[in-house]
């Protein structure tokens, strides 16, 4: 389980940074012709995927530890 600073940055990142950072990727990119726009913005957006699912279970798993601590 992440303790909650730790979900806190991850929570940070993963919903505000990663999804700003691919849009700013995919739009200047292509507005400069980057070669590699298309895998970095797949790339990032994979990561933040990635982030939203560990945050999702570490969520879950402390909703159902705390629902049988007040059982």
């Amino acid at each position: 389980m992440l303790d909650n600073k730790t979900y806190e940055i991850l929570k940070t990142i993963g919903m505000i940074v990663l999804p700003a950072l691919a849009t700013f990727i995919g739009t200047v990119g292509k507005a400069f012709n980057w070669v590699y726009t298309d895998i970095t913005v797949i790339v990032i957006t994979a990561l933040a995927t990635f982030i939203g699912t560990i945050l999702g279970v570490s969520s879950h798993n402390y909703n159902k530890l705390s629902d049988q601590e007040w059982k």
